[in-house]
């Protein structure tokens, strides 16, 4: 089982190598571009910038910008601090809708997975179908548990075996008769969503309780999802839940 996960994880290192690029821009920038895959497909790319011996990542704005030109509004009081809890959690700050975060050659590979991966949870957690929608999926996902009386902490962080950090949005403990349990929700449901989440687990699962599981919640509503990505996701061992679906996962959720 060690040596499957040590496999995977090598195998996920060299896919991100060989897909990341790099291009000089203007201002003493470097373009970072990345495999992770946005809710347009486009690449997610970053900007690195050195002063001394600090180095600035930034998004330059395009994931605040990008919600803001497709009609999701950031203004409210609630969704403003649903973001800054959201960058809070991987370390990033916010300065004029752009995301950044300071660090040092030798926190670099650190804080680029943070800023990438707060990247991928700010789309995916603003990330709208239809302007009209008047809640967010991941307060709904709230309500819901709230209703069923499932037991939860949020934002939870833990540190992989690569060194990374992982942030799940949920960690339900372990009971009597169930496992402690993990939960992910996807807002925009993607190839790239579902390889990032399945890092993310064989990542941590080795530093956690044996027997723990991870549950996605998929939005199915605002969102086609496709068979290949609850597939992708289940030889993984992370158990998907339609949204449309979701009171199968109940009894599993809330013992």
């Amino acid at each position: 089982m060690i040596a499957g996960a040590d496999n995977l994880i090598d195998r996920y290192v060299a896919w991100l190598r060989e897909k990341t690029s790099l291009r000089a821009v203007e201002n003493g920038h470097v373009e970072i571009t990345t495999p992770y895959l946005d809710r347009h497909n486009d690449y997610l790319q970053i900007y690195m910038r050195e002063e001394g011996e600090k180095i600035i990542l930034s998004d330059d704005g395009n994931t605040i910008e990008d919600l803001i030109q497709s009609g999701c509004s950031l203004e409210s009081p609630k969704r403003q601090n649903l973001l800054k809890q959201t960058l809070a959690g991987f370390g990033i700050k916010e300065r004029n809708n752009c995301l950044e975060v300071l660090t040092t050659r030798g926190t670099f590979p650190m804080r680029k997975h943070d800023l990438v991966q707060a990247m991928l949870a700010v789309n995916d957690l603003f990330c709208l179908a239809m302007p009209m929608v008047l809640s967010l999926f991941f307060e709904d996902v709230i309500a819901w548990m709230d209703s069923k009386n499932i037991r939860y902490v949020t934002g939870a962080k833990f540190t992989g075996k690569s060194g990374f950090d992982h942030h799940f949005d949920f960690v339900i403990p372990k009971s009597k008769s169930r496992p402690e349990r993990f939960v992910e929700t996807v807002n925009a449901p993607s190839p790239s969503k579902a390889k990032s989440l399945a890092f993310k687990w064989e990542d941590t699962k080795e530093a956690r309780p044996a027997k723990s599981e991870v549950y996605a919640i998929i939005n199915d509503q605002d969102a086609t999802v496709s068979e290949p990505v609850l597939e992708a996701l289940r030889q993984y061992e992370i158990i998907p839940v339609r949204w449309s679906l979701r009171s199968a996962a109940v009894e599993d959720l809330a013992a």
